[in-house]
């Protein structure tokens, strides 16, 4: 049925800013929309699977992380005996998390994530969708940037005006600066990467250029340090990537390009923001609230790993796990550790790191096959969306902001992207080179041909 094909790509891209608008999507009530969305689509890929008379799968093994990290928080929540009473109360079941509430709530949601990615590897099925949902994605990131840079002059402490959150710096709809620039940082790497690849047509390159500068611009007055790290890395990737380690010209060029992006972006920032634009960013590093105080977290974070191992303390168990070893004040509590990686083997120890190493690997594999590939349209979005993808990598470094949905769905996608650039479609366009070197070819043909057909 292609109503139901044709829906559930519509909820894919429309999934994407309705969860960053509703503040990320962070509250429960937003998280089971979500839910919901993610179970409507799949009732209407079942339809279109028995309209159609087949059953369409993506095979792609790099959906197979998000699925196992799912199970194993499930297992971590069954019960093997009982532990001692506590506080009066007995017959408590024995599981390897130590909430496991909390651990079933987060398997449930790699479940949903999982389940979305995968409608979302099966839509993609034709360079038209890639096409489109670059297009999405970049539009409402220039649109999305333009909001946020206006609120943080009109109302820099209330999102949309009207919602404020103590002890938070807001930005754009997000209640933390931190998930803004991390939003940020994927949505720029997108037509970066087709730019700097050589894939925008010259009549558009104007307006790619405006968007990038303009994202640039809201992720700097943000003030998050871990965005512009994260930024700065995906700069130096991308040019790595499409410069391939040789050709001193193109390497020279696409330096230039990104050095002459990085001033706009600076220039546009204290144009917008005055010097105090960019202060903020050391005002951030001079400040002692707990979020910045990561060397103590992380250092805490290793006794948690030691002392729970080989199993972890459970998926979304963190806080519970850390509160024990915790040796400061105790006025406010830390729940994550501001290091994924860290919080990997926290909360799955070496089953979850096992499963990490796995989805690392595949991803790189997937990348390196998906940048190669000849169609000079789909080279450029895997260039993009693997830039996008090594930038959250690297803020993962320092925050933990894919433990956001929106941010989650956003680095979904560019995966989706990713894994769909590195296949061909009937509906491929044909690159101006190819399309030029197919016209001489014919041009030195014929007369030879109608030559010889004279003698």
């Amino acid at each position: 049925m292609a109503f139901a094909n044709k829906t559930i790509f519509f909820l894919i891209c429309a999934t994407l800013v309705v969860a960053t608008m509703l503040y990320g999507t962070v509250h429960q009530p937003t998280i089971a929309l979500f839910y919901f969305v993610v179970a409507l689509m799949v009732g209407l890929w079942a339809i279109d699977c028995f309209a159609s008379g087949e059953i369409r799968i993506s095979r792609h093994m790099i959906q197979l992380p998000l699925y196992a990290m799912a199970v194993y928080g499930f297992i971590q929540i069954i019960p093997f005996g009982t532990i001692p009473e506590t506080a009066g109360v007995s017959a408590i079941p024995r599981t390897i998390s130590l909430a496991p509430f909390e651990t079933e709530l987060t398997a449930i949601h790699y479940l949903a994530l999982a389940f979305f990615f995968s409608i979302v590897l099966i839509s993609l099925n034709s360079a038209a969708r890639i096409n489109k949902l670059v297009v999405v994605i970049s539009i409402f990131g220039f649109v999305f940037a333009f909001f946020a840079i206006l609120q943080s002059f009109l109302s820099p402490g209330k999102i949309y005006g009207i919602y404020e959150r103590f002890g938070a710096v807001p930005f754009g709809s997000f209640v933390s600066r931190h998930n803004f620039a991390a939003f940020i940082e994927m949505t720029i790497a997108l037509p970066l990467g087709l730019l700097l690849s050589g894939s925008v047509k010259r009549d558009k390159k104007l307006l790619y250029i405006t968007a990038i500068a303009l994202m640039g611009v809201s992720l700097l007055l943000s003030g998050s340090r871990g965005g512009l790290v994260a930024m700065f890395a995906a700069v130096v990737f991308l040019i790595i990537v499409t410069t391939k380690a040789h050709g001193t010209k193109k390497i020279a060029i696409r330096v230039a390009l990104a050095a002459a992006l990085v001033a706009a972006v600076v220039a546009g920032t204290l144009f917008v923001g005055g010097e105090s634009s960019l202060t903020r960013i050391a005002e951030t590093a001079a400040s002692k609230d707990v979020t910045t105080n990561r060397t103590h977290i992380w250092s805490i974070t290793g006794k948690v790993i030691a002392a729970n191992l080989p199993f972890g303390a459970g998926l979304g168990a963190f806080g519970q796990a850390y509160t024990p070893f915790d040796d400061l004040s105790g006025l406010e509590r830390v729940e994550q550790a501001h290091n994924d990686y860290l919080q990997v083997l926290a909360d799955a120890g070496l089953v979850g790191g096992l499963i990490g190493a796995a989805f690392l690997f595949l991803l790189f594999q997937t990348g390196r096959r998906s940048i190669r590939t000849k169609n000079n349209f789909r080279s450029g979005v895997a260039v993009g969306a693997a830039g996008g993808i090594f930038a959250i990598l690297v803020h993962s470094i320092f925050d933990f902001v894919l433990h956001t949905t929106a941010i989650s769905i956003l680095f979904l996608l560019l995966m989706a992207l990713l894994a769909a650039a590195g296949r061909e479609y009937d509906d491929d366009e044909q690159d101006e080179d190819d399309h030029r070197r197919h016209h001489r070819s014919k041009a030195v043909v014929k007369p030879f041909s109608s030559r010889r057909s004279r003698a």
